[in-house]
């Protein structure tokens, strides 16, 4: 059965057109770390290098954005959320300095829900 584990709010889709557009190809990861390691950090597709400690939740596709955005989590932390649905929001605020969004003001969090 295939499930489907991750979604976007339309704040969170706009978002994602805009910074699109001014970046090109995107991707998500989320490590689970302390700190802003545990929000999703949005970053140029390839621009954070994936491996076997990390897990491909989904593929967001966005109207209006060509390619897909793939959605990666660390392995450790998929094993604890691996029975969670999560939906990607935007609030205003200033996240991870790595991430995509934080000069926008604004930054990516997560909304979760028991499968």
């Amino acid at each position: 059965m295939d499930v489907n584990r991750v979604d976007l709010t339309p704040a969170a889709a706009q978002l994602l057109r805009q910074l699109r557009g001014a970046h090109g190809p995107l991707m998500f990861h989320q490590s689970g770390g302390c700190c802003d390691g545990s929000s999703p950090m949005c970053f140029t597709d390839g621009e954070f290098v994936t491996g076997d400690s990390d897990v491909l939740l989904g593929s967001l596709d966005v109207e209006g954005v060509a390619e897909p955005i793939g959605f990666w989590m660390s392995a450790d932390q998929f094993e604890r959320w691996r029975h969670t649905h999560l939906t990607v929001d935007v609030v205003p605020g200033r996240g991870g300095g790595f991430s995509l969004e934080a000069p926008e003001g604004v930054r990516f969090i997560i909304r979760s829900r028991l499968l």
